[in-house]
């Protein structure tokens, strides 16, 4: 089994699907859904984990039951974009908890952060005090959500 989605079969991405719906599904109630026995099921299961096609299962928190409803989306612009100083920034972003996304952006600047905090001044600690110090950042543009109208994490 590889690990693209050409060479999974029908059964496979029915799984796939019906686990990102609910992760915590039982395998009896899972085998039922895409119409197997419970033992080829577990089976399918355990090699689309071991292949790396299903990377884990969590629990999906809601954000504002934890005191963490505000989100702002940063655009970074970085001063040196060498393999070597991408490598360090990547390496960097990775250890702030608050940065829930980081993506690598091809355009007028170089990564989109998701950052999420309590409120907006724990926002501004994080990004005057952690984003900015990130290696090779050159500056920043903030934009705060107001109201988040497709999000599946939350």
């Amino acid at each position: 089994m590889g690990d693209t989605i050409a060479n999974l079969d029908r059964i496979d991405r029915r799984i796939v699907a019906e686990l990102g719906r609910d992760g915590r599904m039982a395998i009896t109630t899972l085998a039922r859904k895409v119409g197997l026995s419970k033992t080829p099921c577990q089976i399918r299961v355990r090699r689309l984990v071991e292949s790396g096609v299903i990377r884990g299962f969590r629990a999906v928190i809601d954000p504002r039951k934890v005191g963490l409803e505000h989100v702002a989306f940063v655009e970074v612009k970085l001063n040196d974009t060498t393999e070597a100083a991408l490598g360090a920034f990547n390496a960097a972003v990775g250890e702030i908890a608050e940065v829930e996304q980081c993506h690598m952006i091809a355009g007028p600047f170089d990564y989109l952060l998701k950052v999420r905090t309590g409120d907006i001044a724990a926002y501004r600690r994080v990004l005057g005090e952690r984003i900015s110090a990130l290696p090779h950042v050159a500056n920043t543009s903030t934009y705060v959500s107001m109201e988040a109208v497709k999000d599946p994490g939350a």
